[in-house]
């Protein structure tokens, strides 16, 4: 076991770097920087037997700087305000469905496949940003640190596959892209869009604030509903 704590931090900035950097000189899809760095990580604390709870004692700052993070989000969409003022109303509409669709459609998959309402209520905020699921997770009863998890797996597989599948379907307009990858796959997927497209990444962003809002206003109205329809 790794005894210091002082090792963590530098470590996993490192990992982070070392990571970017092979995938933007490979440019594979598999090579996602947080999916490298989360998988060298885990099997360093499993190698060197040490606890979560420790590596996480000494990197703690980076999980304090997500918030903020999160807000300077706001700086692409400040700069494309004109057009969201003329689109307003069909951007909420359209962050309205999909986090709709994203809570339904997540605490029922749980719910049949045999999961606790616990284990649903943890799930249920699968795509939006990792604060604001945490919160919502705990507030209609389910696991905080569960729900981190399920986000970032979302996030993660939202930017590998994301763009494929976009043009896959020939979906071309960046605002179009950058609402459902915003609305689907939260920071990890807007980081994404706005290493493509600076439009699709200031939508993009918009769309993750939006649903997380709309998804803690309502989310504890509509995990009740849900449980009682289908558990």
């Amino acid at each position: 076991m790794l005894n210091h704590i002082w090792w963590s931090l530098p470590f996993t900035i490192i990992v982070f770097l070392l990571a970017r950097k092979l995938s933007q000189k490979y440019r594979l899809t598999i090579l996602n920087p947080l999916l490298i760095s989360i998988s060298i990580i885990i099997a360093t604390l499993l190698i060197t037997h040490t606890s979560y709870s420790h590596y996480f004692s000494g990197s703690r700052i980076l999980n304090d700087l997500l918030q903020p993070a999160v807000i300077t989000l706001a700086l692409p969409l400040y700069e494309q305000l004109h057009q969201i003022r003329a689109q307003w109303k069909s951007i909420i509409s359209v962050c309205f469905i999909a986090s709709l669709i994203a809570m339904v459609t997540g605490t029922a998959i749980a719910l049949w496949t045999g999961a606790s309402v616990e284990m649903a209520a943890s799930i249920l905020p699968k795509s939006v940003t990792t604060p604001i699921a945490m919160a919502v997770s705990q507030a209609i009863g389910g696991i905080p640190a569960i729900s981190a998890a399920c986000v970032i797996l979302v996030g993660i597989f939202g930017a590998m596959f994301g763009q494929l599948l976009f043009n896959f379907l020939r979906i071309k307009n960046p605002i179009a892209r950058g609402l459902a990858m915003g609305a689907a796959s939260h920071a990890v997927g807007t980081a994404r869009s706005a290493e493509i497209n600076y439009i699709e990444g200031a939508y993009s962003s918009l769309a993750l604030m939006t649903c997380g809002i709309i998804t803690s206003l309502i989310a504890p109205f509509i995990f009740p509903l849900i449980i009682d329809l289908l558990h």
